[in-house]
C-alpha cells in the first residue's frame, strides 16, 4: 500500500475536497480490497467472500491510511457479501459523519457514500466528466441511466444549454439536484425524469425529441418489465435504441463496464455499428491512472485484455454522421 499511496501523492489536493482511488487491490496486491478517498472520508470496499479474511485486511487498510493521511475524519466500510443490506451499503466505523460533497475540475458533486453498494460518484468516469465540460457548451444533452447525475452535472458545468437526466430512481436524481444547488444551477423539474429507460426513450422518439449528445452509461445488467440491459451480451441494442435521438453531427457517449468483455470485442461491436456510415468512432476516453493503478504498482493483469482501452470500463465517443430511424 505504501507504493500505491506514494504514486498518488500528487493527486491529493491541499483543500481535501477531491476524490480519488488510493488503492486498487485487484491489480495492486490484494484482490479483495479497494480504498477510495472522498474529501476527508475513506471508503474501504471489502470484496472478500465470507470464508476469506476480508475484515482483517480492511482493518489493516484503515489503520495504514489513517496513519499516513492524518486529516481523514471518517471511514466507511462496505462489505460486499455481508448478510444485511446496511453493511453492503456501508458502515461508518470511524468519525462522526462522512462527507457529503466533493469538488472535481472546479465543479461540486453531491455524494451519499452509504446510499448504495458503490459510493455514488464513479471515479473511473472522471475524464469523461472533463470531456463533457470541455465539449458540450451550447449543446442539448440527454443523460440516460443518470444515477446521481454526475455526467450531466459536468455537462451543465461546461455550459450545456439543456441537460435532461433520466433514471429509474428518484432518490438518485435528488442527489443530482443537490449537485445543481451546490453549483448554483437552476433546477427545472422537467430536466429530472424518473422513469424506465425503454419507456422514456420510446416516448421521446415518438415525440420527435432530439439532442446534441446522448450519454449511455448503463449498469452491467438489469431487468425491468419493459426491457433488459446486458452489456456482456447485447450492448449494441442499447446504442441502437438511442441513435435516433441524436442530432446529425452530435455525440453518442457509449460506456461498457463489462469486466469479461475484452476491449477488442467491444471495439469490434462499435465498428460493426459504424459500418452503415451513420456512426463514427470519434475518441476513446481513458480511465484515470489512480483507478487503473500505475505500471510500477500493478502486480496482476485484468481477466481479459481491455486494449485499446486501458480499463474494463470502456468509454467511447461516437459521432452521428447521419440521422437514422434505426432503433
Amino acid at each position: 500500500m505504501t507504493t500505491a499511496l506514494e504514486a498518488r501523492a500528487g493527486l491529493i489536493d491541499a483543500q481535501h475536497e477531491g476524490a480519488l482511488r488510493l488503492f486498487n487491490g485487484f491489480y495492486e496486491g490484494d484482490p479483495h480490497l479497494v480504498v477510495d478517498l472522498y474529501a476527508r472520508t475513506l471508503v474501504i470496499f471489502n470484496h472478500a467472500e465470507p470464508h476469506e479474511t476480508g475484515e482483517a485486511a480492511a482493518q489493516t487498510a484503515q489503520e495504514f491510511f489513517l496513519s499516513h493521511i492524518p486529516w481523514v475524519e471518517a471511514v466507511v466500510t462496505k462489505t460486499r457479501y455481508a448478510d444485511n443490506l446496511g453493511a453492503r451499503h456501508g458502515a461508518l466505523v470511524y468519525g462522526e459523519k462522512p462527507d457529503r460533497r466533493v469538488r472535481e475540475h472546479g465543479t461540486w458533486y453531491a455524494i451519499d457514500l452509504m446510499i448504495a453498494q458503490d459510493a455514488s460518484l464513479y471515479l473511473d468516469t472522471r475524464l469523461l466528466r472533463l470531456w463533457a465540460m470541455q465539449n458540450l457548451a451550447g449543446k442539448s444533452v440527454l443523460n440516460t441511466f443518470a444515477y446521481t447525475g454526475s455526467l450531466g452535472v459536468a455537462a451543465r458545468a461546461g455550459c450545456a444549454t439543456t441537460v435532461v437526466h433520466l433514471d429509474l430512481s428518484r432518490k438518485f436524481l435528488n442527489i443530482a439536484k443537490t449537485s445543481y444547488t451546490l453549483n448554483g444551477f437552476p433546477i427545472h423539474k422537467a430536466d429530472f425524469q424518473a422513469g424506465d429507460f425503454w419507456t422514456q426513450t420510446s416516448r421521446a422518439r415518438r415525440a420527435g425529441e432530439s439532442y446534441d449528445c446522448v450519454i449511455l452509461d448503463p449498469p452491467f445488467f438489469s431487468v425491468t418489465p419493459k426491457g433488459r440491459v446486458d452489456l456482456a451480451g447485447d450492448s449494441a441494442r442499447l446504442i441502437n435504441k438511442v441513435r435516433p435521438l441524436v442530432n446529425r453531427g452530435g455525440y453518442l457517449v457509449a460506456v461498457n463496464n463489462a469486466l469479461f468483455i475484452s476491449g477488442a470485442d467491444y471495439l469490434r461491436t462499435l465498428e460493426e455499428l459504424c459500418a452503415d456510415g451513420y456512426l463514427a468512432i470519434e475518441e476513446l476516453i481513458p480511465v484515470p491512472d489512480d483507478v487503473t493503478g500505475y505500471p510500477h504498482t500493478i502486480h496482476r493483469s485484468p481477466p481479459v485484455d481491455p486494449a485499446p482501452f486501458n480499463h474494463s470500463t470502456k468509454i467511447a465517443i461516437l459521432r452521428i454522421l447521419k440521422r437514422s430511424s434505426h432503433g
